[in-house]
């Protein structure tokens, strides 16, 4: 199993200015390729300062200049904000600058708020045919020349400019129900896949689908690969009680995504305030310490030991996501904790 960095700039408030956040981000970047990381993820989103990302792409470019490792993926591109022309010619272009090191992560788009900003209203549940369409029309204007005729787009005939320096471009597509495993599967796509703020017992049950989709396509001679994302928080261990700070960040993390995902709560110039703890009285989920069983927060035998699991139930890589509200600092921290003593017990025979 091999390890990823997931990360955004992550603002709750102006204390820091985005160029400072940015140079965090790099920082943090560079020190996962330091450590071995196989690849850093930049997803894209709009017009909300807790996850700073309308480009992907741009920021991955700049990382291209600064890394010379490291894999650089768009985890995720959201499919109905792009036309494919337009998709296929940048993230070709990322490919080229990076000297083939582009990973192609698309994703169908959960927020509503976005699709009201930037795709005029569409319902978001809409998304997954833009997906659907999107994917294979970028790899074929990889391949040269080729024309659309599709529910979402229609072009004439184009070609990508300029193509790809990998002769095929990995492309991943962010997957939960069992439909969109067996779509990943069945066109030879790798799978992202998040328990959010459940267990590993939600874990065990994606592992389920994307085996199912497996085994349901009996013609597909390529295993792909499957990725789990997880809020990732590590300790010392002479610091037992140092979970509780982590399980609370995560948990403002979440609160905030259940205020853009309600799509209710005005945002004050990018930002939006946390859902109020009260909101979620019986719900166990959002209690303080849940995080600690849930997210991946512990000491560095703790975070060994589920990994291991994650490993025996075939997991090919995990991306720890560094998205949790701490500082710059507790970060670092705790990256670097995981990179000395979590990663070496997951080396390469």
């Amino acid at each position: 199993m091999r390890f990823s960095l997931f990360l955004h700039m992550e603002r709750y408030d102006n204390s820091l200015s985005h160029e400072e956040h940015f140079q965090n981000l790099v920082e943090l970047a560079q020190m996962a390729e330091a450590g071995g990381f196989s690849t850093v993820w930049i997803g894209e989103h709009h017009s909300m300062e807790y996850t700073a990302s309308p480009s992907p792409i741009a920021q991955l470019a700049y990382l291209a200049a600064k890394t010379s490792t490291i894999r650089l993926g768009s985890g995720t591109i959201i499919a109905p904000f792009w036309n494919p022309i337009r998709a296929a010619g940048e993230l070709a272009l990322l490919d080229v600058i990076s000297g083939g090191r582009a990973e192609v992560g698309v994703a169908r788009g959960a927020y509503q708020f976005e699709f009201d900003r930037v795709a005029g209203g569409m319902p978001a549940t809409d998304g997954g045919k833009a997906m659907q369409e999107l994917i294979p029309a970028m790899q074929k204007l990889w391949e040269g020349d080729y024309a659309h005729d599709g529910e979402v787009w229609k072009f004439p005939t184009s070609t990508s400019v300029p193509k790809p320096v990998q002769k095929k471009l990995p492309v991943w597509v962010a997957a939960r129900s069992p439909e969109s495993h067996d779509y990943a599967v069945a066109n030879g796509r790798h799978v992202m896949v998040t328990p959010l703020m459940k267990g590993d017992e939600e874990v065990e049950d994606l592992m389920r689908k994307y085996e199912t989709a497996i085994a349901n396509h009996p013609e597909r001679t390529d295993r792909p690969d499957i990725m789990v994302l997880r809020h990732t928080y590590v300790h010392s261990a002479d610091q037992p009680e140092a979970w509780r700070p982590a399980a609370e960040a995560i948990s403002k993390f979440y609160r905030t995504f259940d205020a853009v995902f309600g799509n209710k709560a005005p945002a004050v110039d990018g930002f939006f305030e946390p859902s109020p703890e009260q909101k979620f009285e019986g719900r166990p989920e959002f209690a303080a310490e849940s995080p600690h069983q849930t997210a991946m927060i512990g000491t560095p035998a703790e975070i060994i030991e589920r990994l291991h699991h994650y490993a025996d139930l075939g997991v090919t890589e995990y991306s720890f996501w560094n998205d949790n509200s701490m500082s710059h600092e507790e970060k670092k921290r705790s990256l670097q904790l995981f990179i000395d003593e979590v990663v070496p017990n997951f080396a390469k025979n």
